[in-house]
C-alpha cells in the first residue's frame, strides 16, 4: 500500500512540474526574459494540500519572496487555478531550507562574536571587519571567509581583469577608479574577490573598517531602521566605512527610499576618498527598475567583467584544489572530464570534485572515471550542452576557411583531409556518437576512417604544438 502511495505522490509532483512549465513559460511571454528570469524562473513548486487546496511555492530569499508576493501573487494564483483546477490558494513563502540571517549591527560594537562566524554559503549575510593590532600582529575580526583570499583565488584569460582590479582596490595605494563593480554570472568568482578584497584592505589598512552586505541585506536593514527611527545611526554607520563591499547589487530593484540612500551614501564616501566595490550578475545598464542617478554612480568607476571559465582555467582550477586533498590520488583523466563536462560555474566544479573525493573516501574505492560518471550524474547532467556533428562540422571549416561541403567530399588534398580528420576527432570527444554514426555524418565513411582520423588527431596533439593549439582553440569555441 505504501508503494502505491509514493507512487502517487511521485506522479503528482511529475503533473505539477509540468504545469510549472506551462505557466512558467506563459509568464516568460507577458513579462519578457529580465523579469522572468530573476524573479519567476527562481520559483520552485512546493508540496500540495488537497484538504485545503493550497500550494506552495517557494523563493530562496526573503526579499525575493516579498517581491514575488506583492507583484505576482494574484497572476500567479490565477494561471494555477486554470491550470488545476483543484488548487484555491497559492502561498509564497522563502523555502523552509533557507537559514536565517543574522541582523545589522546598528550599536558601537564592531567586534564579532561567536553567532557572527562565517557563512561563506550565504552571500546575503553582512559583515562587519575592524582591523586590530594584537601580539599576534594583524588580525580581522570575523565576517569575511578566510578562504577566500587572493593568493586561493585561480585566475586565467576570463577573470584577470576582475582580479588585477580587485588587487589594485584593496593596495596601498589610492586606485585610480572607484567604484569598482564585478559582473559575473553565478559562481563566476565574484563574491570570492569581494571577500579577498576585505581581507587585502585591512592587511594594507590595519586601522580600517570595512562593511560587506549584499543588496538584499541593505533593503532589509534599511526597511528595519527606517521602522525603528534608527535612520540617523543606520546613516552615520553606513558613512563612517572606509570600504564599502555590496554583493548581488541587482537586488537592490525596487524600494525607492533605499536606492536614494544608497545614492547619497556613494556620493559621501567618494568625497572622503573613501573606496566602493559593487557585483552583480548583469552590466548597470541591465539593472531593472534602478534609478538612473544610481546606475550612472555605479558604472562611473571600472565595470570588470569576469567570462565563465574556459577549459584552461577549469583544470586549474581543479588542479589547485587536489593539493587539500593529498596524498589521494586522483587521474588526469578524471581531471580532463570534469573540466570540459562541468562548464556552468566554478562553484558546481569545485563542488563535484569535492563531492566525488568524499563518496571516494567514505566508500573506500578508488577516484576513477566510472565512479565519476556513476556519482555525478545530477551535476553532469545539468551541464551538458548538446553539442552537434553539424554544429563541429561548421566551427571547424570556419576555423580553416574551408567549404562545409568538404566535410562530406571525397577530396584527398591535405588542406581539406587535416580539417576534416579534426572535425571527426571533436566529434568523437564532444558527442555521444559512435564511430558509424560520426561516418554517415561526413559523407558515409566507414567506421575505421573515423577510427583512423581520431587516433591520428590524438598523435598529432602530443607530437605537434600548432595542432594543439589549434585543438584547443576549436575546444574553447565549441563549449563557449
Amino acid at each position: 500500500m505504501a508503494t502505491k502511495k509514493d507512487g502517487t505522490e511521485d506522479l503528482e509532483a511529475v503533473n505539477l512540474a509540468a504545469d510549472w512549465s506551462d505557466i512558467s513559460q506563459g509568464l516568460r511571454k507577458d513579462l519578457g526574459h529580465q523579469l522572468h528570469s530573476q524573479w519567476i524562473k527562481p520559483i520552485q513548486v512546493g508540496g500540495f494540500c488537497k484538504d485545503t487546496g493550497t500550494l506552495d511555492l517557494y523563493l530562496p530569499t526573503e526579499f525575493s519572496a516579498n517581491w514575488v508576493q506583492d507583484r505576482f501573487a494574484d497572476r500567479l494564483s490565477l494561471a494555477w487555478k486554470i491550470a488545476k483546477s483543484d488548487i484555491r490558494n497559492v502561498r509564497i513563502q522563502v523555502h523552509p531550507g533557507r537559514r536565517k540571517l543574522p541582523d545589522m549591527n546598528l550599536s558601537g560594537d564592531y567586534a564579532g562574536g561567536p553567532s557572527a562566524a562565517n557563512d561563506r554559503g550565504d552571500s546575503s549575510m553582512i559583515a562587519v571587519a575592524a582591523g586590530t593590532i594584537g601580539e599576534q600582529g594583524f588580525t580581522s575580526s570575523v565576517g569575511l571567509d578566510p578562504s577566500l583570499t587572493f593568493a586561493a583565488f585561480v585566475t586565467g584569460e576570463t577573470n584577470i581583469l576582475g582580479c588585477n582590479a580587485a588587487q589594485r582596490m584593496a593596495a596601498t595605494e589610492t586606485p585610480q577608479f572607484s567604484p569598482l563593480y564585478l559582473k559575473a554570472a553565478t559562481g563566476q568568482g565574484k563574491t570570492h574577490l569581494m571577500h579577498a578584497i576585505g581581507h587585502a584592505y585591512l592587511a594594507a589598512h590595519p586601522r580600517s573598517r570595512i562593511f560587506y552586505c549584499s543588496a538584499e541585506r541593505f533593503m532589509v536593514e534599511f526597511v528595519q531602521a527606517l521602522k525603528q527611527n534608527q535612520m540617523i545611526e543606520f546613516k552615520a554607520r553606513l558613512r563612517s566605512f572606509d570600504l564599502l563591499l555590496v554583493d548581488d547589487i541587482q537586488f537592490i530593484i525596487g524600494k525607492a527610499s533605499a536606492q536614494e540612500e544608497l545614492l547619497y551614501t556613494i556620493d559621501a564616501l567618494l568625497a572622503e576618498g573613501k573606496r566602493l566595490v559593487f557585483a552583480a550578475d548583469r552590466a548597470p545598464q541591465a539593472l531593472d527598475g534602478v534609478e538612473p542617478r544610481l546606475l550612472s554612480r555605479l558604472s562611473m568607476g571600472l565595470v570588470a567583467d569576469i567570462a565563465p571559465a574556459d577549459i584552461e582555467l577549469r583544470r586549474k582550477i581543479l588542479e589547485s584544489k587536489l593539493t587539500r586533498f593529498a596524498p589521494l590520488e586522483v587521474p588526469a583523466d578524471v581531471i580532463e572530464f570534469l573540466a570540459r563536462t562541468i562548464t556552468r560555474n566554478v562553484r558546481e566544479l569545485v563542488g563535484g570534485l569535492n563531492k566525488l573525493i568524499a563518496y571516494a573516501q567514505l566508500t573506500g574505492q578508488t577516484v576513477s572515471l566510472q565512479l565519476a560518471e556513476e556519482q555525478l550524474t545530477d551535476i553532469l547532467s545539468a551541464n551538458r550542452r548538446r553539442i552537434t556533428i553539424d554544429e563541429i562540422q561548421r566551427t571547424v571549416c570556419q576555423f580553416y576557411r574551408i567549404d562545409r561541403s568538404e566535410m562530406s567530399s571525397k577530396r584527398r588534398a591535405r588542406a581539406v583531409v587535416r580539417p576534416r580528420q579534426v572535425a571527426m576527432y571533436l566529434s568523437k570527444v564532444l558527442t555521444p556518437r559512435s564511430y558509424p554514426e560520426i561516418g554517415r555524418k561526413f559523407g558515409g565513411r566507414d567506421h575505421s576512417t573515423v577510427i583512423h582520423a581520431v587516433r591520428l588527431i590524438e598523435d598529432l596533439r602530443e607530437r605537434d604544438a600548432d595542432m594543439d593549439g589549434d585543438v584547443r582553440s576549436l575546444l574553447r569555441q565549441l563549449e563557449s
